[in-house]
This record gives C-alpha cells, sequence and structure tokens, in this order.
C-alpha cells in the first residue's frame, strides 16, 4: 500500500523559509510524478510545484523563483525548499504522488504558517 508522510511544517516569520519533506512507501517510485499542493482557508487546493521522472519542473506563478522541488528516487522523497516565505503561503501543504499507472496518492497534509 502506497503511504506518503510529510514533516517540516511550522510557524515562521515573513521572509523566513522552510523544507518539507514527503517519504513515499510501499513501491518503487522513479518513474512517478511527484508534488506538492496546499490548501488555505476557504480556498480549493491549488498544484504548487510538481517534478517529472525526469527531473523537470514546474511552479504555480506566486512560487517561481523562492521555491525549490527536488526528488530522489534512490530514497523515494520529494523537497520543497521555500524561501522568502508571505503570509499568502499560509496553508495545509500536501504531498502528492502519480504513478506510471496513473493512480493519485496524497499525504496528510503538513501546516504551514508564515505570520509575525
Amino acid at each position: 500500500q502506497v503511504q506518503l508522510v510529510e514533516s517540516g511544517g511550522g510557524l515562521v516569520q515573513p521572509g523566513g523559509s522552510l523544507r518539507l519533506s514527503c517519504a513515499a512507501s510501499g513501491g518503487i517510485f522513479s518513474r512517478s510524478v511527484m508534488g506538492w499542493y496546499r490548501q488555505a482557508p476557504g480556498k480549493e487546493r491549488e498544484l504548487v510545484a510538481v517534478i517529472y521522472s525526469g527531473g523537470s519542473t514546474n511552479y504555480v506563478d506566486s512560487a517561481k523563483g523562492r521555491f525549490t522541488i527536488s526528488r530522489d528516487n534512490a530514497k523515494n522523497t520529494v523537497n520543497l525548499q521555500m524561501n522568502s516565505l508571505q503570509p499568502e503561503d499560509t496553508a495545509v501543504y500536501y504531498c502528492y504522488l502519480r504513478t506510471a499507472a496513473s493512480f493519485d496518492y496524497w499525504g496528510q497534509g503538513t501546516q504551514v504558517t508564515v505570520s509575525s
């Protein structure tokens, strides 16, 4: 059974940084798409960043230049380095995985709060 476990959320001041990590288990995911979504209170879940099996990446416009997604296929992990965080980045962040067979999996979510 595929499981995604996130870590690294928390409270940070505006302008600060956080690094989110997600560990996948229950399979081999080197050919999968991995990424991060977020959902702020009262808003729809939105894609923040995605990384494909070959290493190419896409970001939501608000994350470009501030966030960096990376993956380690040997460890089945995906990370999101978030710099220059702003209050509007406050949300629950969810790890996401789409397997080569197009099955989707989600982590339980980790809270990121940006506040002074």
